[in-house]
This record gives C-alpha cells, structure tokens and sequence, in this order.
C-alpha cells in the first residue's frame, strides 16, 4: 500500500508565493517509474488536474496555472513539488498529489491553500 502525505500549504496573500510538498512511501518500487501529478479541489468543484510530471521529467499544466506554477519531482526522496507563484484567490483549494492515470488506491488527507485578496 502506498501512502501520500502533501505539506506546506497555508494562508497568502493574492500574489504570493508557496511552495507545496508530497512524501510517497509504502510498499511501491519508487515514484521514479511512475508519472506524477498535482491534483486540487475546491469547495463544491470536482477535483482536477493542475499539473504533471512524466518520468523522464517533461511536465503539463491546465491553463489555468500555465506560466505561474511549477512542478517539480526528487526521485530519491520519492517527493514532488509544486512551486505556486503569483498566487491569485481561484487556486484556493485543497491540493493533493497522487500518480498520474492511474491514481494510487488511495490518497493524502491534502494541504490546504488559501489565497486572500
């Protein structure tokens, strides 16, 4: 089993920066065999893809985030990031990380991120 723990959320100012994290460990050969994504939810909306990271590194935003994150991944501490700048109140959410089509069996409790304005 897999567990998932994302850290490093909290409360910025619109325009701000932050910088989230997602420790994988359990019973799995590592994340470097894996695609790896950020995922987020807000209040009332359907979770979605924010950003994803291949194996060999090459990475996908949704365009909503396009040019002010970025995600990035340590294969031997089985962690990725997710660099948010520029921050603005719409990415308010609980964000989560997880592998990417197909997800893990299970996932973190998330971070939250709260962006005022």
């Amino acid at each position: 089993q897999v567990q998932l723990v994302e850290s490093g959320g909290g409360l910025v100012q619109a325009g701000g920066s932050l910088r989230v994290s997602c420790a994988v460990s359990g019973s799995f050969a590592g994340i470097y065999i894996y695609a790896m994504g950020w995922y987020r939810q807000a209040p009332g909306k359907q979770r979605e893809t924010v950003a994803v990271i291949s194996k060999d590194g090459s990475t996908n935003y949704a365009d909503s985030v396009k040019g002010r994150f970025t995600i990035s991944r340590d294969n031997a501490k089985n962690t990725v990031y997710l660099q948010m700048n520029s921050l603005k109140p719409e990415d308010t959410a609980v964000y989560y990380c997880n592998r990417y089509q197909p997800p893990f069996g299970s996932w973190g409790q998330g971070t939250q991120v709260t962006v005022s304005s």
